[in-house]
């Protein structure tokens, strides 16, 4: 049987920018870590982070999120998508520090998820996410009041994807919603719509479309796009009356990048190619794709996949590179010929993990994520609706 192996996408002078070694003012929190990091030459990396790690003990557990470098995935005691992990935090009462490898609303997550004995620490408070950005408590809260002003509020049901900011859960808790993973996003608005008439769905337009549209039959013109950026959302009285799904104008930096071009050429250049993207991507994409998953569903498809079947994955490249090493029998590639990794979630790397495993060690705590009682209240009441959801 022949095999091919993973061939590395040509990086493009944009991606190179895009591997976390700058700084972003426009990411989710912070733009730089603070403190000294040792440089990433330094050849006694790995043996400081399993020596610092060892000092910790139980007292240390470490998340780390598929999307996440190999070369920090290799301490991780837990690796998923962001909610798994952020149970898995809660599910470790004894640890009294979380190390998130992840970025800011999975740390978030955790906070509100741990006991207050706890404390989850971000090893680079710049790893923020461009989605979560998107999305901003003030913005939404205006277009909430814009809901209420026309009569509509009482029948529209928020409901958040998990990739947003503490701040929106809260929102979503407090007017009744519930959170969604890419993995349950179908059975949320299912309860939305037994509950309500209409759905706010939150920060991504693209999961919110793609499972209203492809999931559960209706159609594209039941859909409109909120944009925060335009006065009254661009949207027209009678347009926001007439919508079952009201989009927010958000979307992933990653996923948004794969066009229906792309999986056209993968089809040309690999014979007999199944296109496997996440819901995340666009409409367009999903539509030409063969299977949409979950970056869990991603996995478990390629482990029960025939041997010597051919993949082509529309995901985040770290994840892709590791599905691939883990299935040499399988030829699987990336949908994009160029570099597609999550810029910020890049930020966490071994010289960060590095300094913060040794702070953590000589007993100083940096980078702590604390969400305030009040916003963490009511975003449990959202996630806490998201696991009762049937």
């Amino acid at each position: 049987m022949s095999t091919t192996t993973f061939q590395e996408p040509t990086p493009t002078p944009v991606s190179l920018l895009l591997l976390g070694r700058s700084a972003d003012p426009r990411s989710e929190r912070g733009v730089e870590c603070p403190g000294d990091l040792p440089p990433a030459s330094d050849p006694d990396l790995v043996a400081r982070a399993a020596a610092a790690k060892a000092k910790l003990g139980d007292r240390l557990f470490v998340l780390g999120h598929h999307y996440q470098r190999d070369e920090v995935i290799q301490f991780a005691d837990v690796t998923g998508d962001s909610f798994k992990l952020a149970q898995q935090a809660a599910a470790r009462p004894e640890a009294e520090y979380i190390v998130f490898c992840g970025v800011h609303f999975m740390a978030e997550s955790a906070d509100i998820l741990t006991s207050d004995a706890q404390q989850v620490i971000l090893p680079d408070l710049a790893a923020g996410c461009s989605m979560a950005d998107m999305a901003t408590a003030e913005q939404v809260e205006r277009c909430w009041e814009r809901l209420e002003d026309l009569g509509l509020a009482e029948s529209v049901v928020p409901v958040s994807y998990m990739n947003s900011s503490a701040d929106i859960k809260a929102f979503t808790g407090r007017h009744g919603g519930t959170i969604c993973t890419s993995s349950n996003a179908q059975r949320a608005l299912e309860w939305a719509f037994a509950k309500g008439s209409q759905v706010l769905f939150l920060p991504d337009q693209h999961l919110g479309r793609n499972t209203a549209v492809r999931d559960m039959g209706f159609s594209l013109d039941d859909c409109v796009v909120y944009n925060p950026h335009r006065p009254d959302g661009g949207l027209t009285d009678d347009q926001l009356r007439g919508a079952k799904m009201i989009l927010w104008r958000g979307h992933c930096s990653v996923h948004g990048r794969f066009t229906p071009e792309c999986v056209d050429e993968v089809r040309e250049r690999i014979p007999g190619v199944n296109v496997l993207v996440h819901p995340e991507c666009r409409h367009e994409v999903v539509e030409k794709a063969d299977y949409v998953g979950s970056t869990e569903r991603i996995i478990a498809l390629l482990d029960e996949a025939e041997p010597g079947s051919a993949w082509a994955i529309g995901t985040e490249l770290n994840l892709v590179k590791r599905v691939a090493a883990a299935h040499p029998d399988k030829q699987i590639a990336f949908l994009d010929k160029s570099v597609c990794y999550c810029s910020t979630m890049n930020r966490i790397d071994l010289p960060h993990l590095v300094w913060t495993l040794e702070a953590l060690a000589d007993g100083r705590v940096p980078n702590v994520i604390e969400v305030d009682a009040d916003t963490a209240h009511f975003a449990r009441v959202a996630l806490e609706q998201m696991l009762a959801l049937p």
